[in-house]
């Protein structure tokens, strides 16, 4: 794959990873707008997996904090790292039992198609702005329970209809119970390390199967310009995140929704 393909799908996953547009609907929407041939779900795990390592970095201190809550966890520990831990794994459960069923019973291709990507657009979009609008803004993490860390989970394994946006609907689940937006947002970006983990071990073992090395190449190439894009857009967004509702967000979604569904049915 050329280089500079790889650059623009790099990039447009760093930017788009961690606001609640759809990352996928995104890098879903790159072939379709360049002509090029799709570049599939693998090369779309690997700049998931560039930024994978953008939320590590920029979330170091929660991410040892629930490194060391996970090794607590089997000396009996019941501190604060250790229900922090305890509710990602709770979080993760749901998007990996769902994405393992999607994956068995209908195949990974099965819904990256123009007319799913724009309802699933509107319709979380619309989700996301009115739990934000008239929802409560007093949880924080002192607050996430294993129930709550359960409503998260579920919410995300909705992200598996691309347009859903994983960060959109982890967020969207997260004010429906009243968290604060920059606690929502963090707890979300949070909840993507081990999904992201699930999901690219998955895909690397069904392509080192079949020995594609060349894919695996432009896979670690696309993967490194994903890690700086989406370091970079990550400091923007949680920095904005402390004085912008997501209404913003939600506007683009209507557009591009719409845009989408135009495109798809005309």
């Amino acid at each position: 794959m050329p280089l500079w393909y790889l650059l623009i799908l790099a990039v447009v996953q760093g930017v788009t990873e961690f606001l609640p547009v759809s990352s996928s609907a995104h890098l879903i929407l790159v072939p379709e707008l360049t002509g090029l041939p799709d570049q599939g779900t693998f090369l779309d795990v690997a700049v998931h997996v560039g930024t994978l390592g953008a939320v590590i970095l920029y979330f170091r201190t929660d991410v040892a904090r629930a490194a060391r809550g996970t090794l607590g966890l089997f000396r009996g520990g019941r501190g604060a790292d250790e229900r922090l831990a305890l509710n990602l794994l709770i979080a993760t459960v749901p998007i990996v039992i769902a994405g393992l069923a999607v994956k068995v019973l209908l195949g990974a291709e099965a819904l990256r198609s123009l007319a799913v990507i724009g309802w699933a657009t509107l319709a979380f979009g619309i989700a996301l702005w009115a739990f934000d609008r008239y929802g409560p803004a007093t949880r924080t993490e002192a607050d996430w329970s294993p129930r709550h860390a359960l409503v998260f989970g579920l919410w995300q394994a909705a992200a598996l209809i691309p347009g859903a946006s994983r960060s959109g609907t982890t967020i969207t689940g997260a004010r429906m119970l009243g968290y604060e937006r920059h606690e929502a947002a963090r707890l979300a970006m949070l909840m993507s390390i081990p999904t992201i983990l699930a999901s690219g071990t998955i895909l690397v073992g069904d392509v080192v199967a079949e020995a594609n090395w060349p894919l695996m190449r432009d896979a670690a190439i696309g993967a490194a310009f994903s890690f700086v894009a989406a370091l970079a857009a990550l400091h923007l967004m949680m920095r904005l995140l402390r004085s912008v509702s997501f209404t913003p967000y939600v506007i683009y979604r209507m557009g591009l929704g719409v845009f989408l569904l135009w495109w798809a049915y005309a």
